[in-house]
């Protein structure tokens, strides 16, 4: 699952194929732009911006991508056989004389110009992994709504840009409340959100590296990378308490009931 460390890999693997080369292929499989053409363009960098994607080309002009759930960017030496899906699931093809990016199953792709960039992304919060990186610009952010639960706070990319489900997950955790607890419930709110921003901002760079498996606790014990995220009716790594997991927002969210206090959701019935 795409998350701002992921993408943030994503973009370095793309910028280290393409900066400073010329597109010798250019194809973008989406209806709008169907008939752009790239080629003969320098790409002059690919640089993240929370979960986005920004490759920017000489002439003003950037495809403007986003990973989405399950979508993925993948490079590939100049002969090398693609992989990373069948071929109608392609969305974008970037190559140069060295090598080729592919885009799988990407839910927004976009070119526009460089200086509009903001239509965008200038809605986004401050990139936990970008220059504009303020810790007290995002806790002031997620306190501006003090109703709202924490989790959907943290997942609002408004608030800060970056953080997806599983950080979601490991973040209330750490904080030791559940995801449903409203942000103005918090513990001495204004610390605690400076902490959370600030946490997140350290889970995240410590995934920027090429480690195969995203890690929140430390531990290199098979299994044990993260807290509580996929591990429903499996022992808290803490306490040992089976893990609960439950719906907010459509989306799976994990919490330990002993470890976190808080408000949750009713138990759903049996069948």
């Amino acid at each position: 699952m795409p998350e701002g460390d992921s993408v943030w890999r994503a973009a370095a693997r793309l910028d280290a194929a393409l900066a400073g080369h010329e597109l010798t292929r250019s194809d973008l499989r989406v209806p709008r732009f169907a008939t752009a053409d790239l080629t003969g363009r320098t790409t002059l960098g690919v640089t993240p911006r929370g979960k986005h994607l920004l490759a920017r080309f000489e002439g003003g002009l950037t495809l403007h991508t986003h990973l989405g759930m399950d979508g993925s960017w993948r490079v590939f030496a100049a002969r090398e056989k693609w992989h990373g899906g069948p071929a109608y699931e392609i969305r974008a093809v970037l190559g140069t004389a060295g090598h080729t990016a592919v885009g799988y199953r990407l839910p927004v792709v976009e070119l526009l110009r460089t200086c509009e960039e903001d239509r965008a992304v200038g809605h986004l919060g401050p990139d936990l992994l970008g220059p504009d990186w303020d810790a007290g610009e995002a806790a002031a952010n997620l306190l501006a709504a003090p109703r709202r639960p924490l989790g959907e706070a943290l997942l609002d990319q408004r608030n800060l840009a970056g953080i997806g489900n599983i950080y979601k997950s490991e973040l209330c955790f750490l904080a030791q409340v559940t995801p449903w607890t409203p942000v103005g419930d918090l513990p001495d709110p204004g610390t605690t959100a400076v902490r959370l921003a600030g946490a997140a901002h350290r889970l995240l760079r410590a995934n920027t590296g090429d480690r195969a498996v995203r890690n929140t606790t430390g531990s290199r014990r098979p299994g044990q990378e993260l807290f509580v995220y996929g591990r429903a009716r499996r022992p808290c790594l803490r306490c040992g308490t089976p893990v609960r997991e439950a719906p907010q927002d459509d989306r799976p969210t994990y919490w330990c009931p002993h470890c976190q206090s808080g408000p949750t959701p009713p138990a759903r019935p049996p069948g």
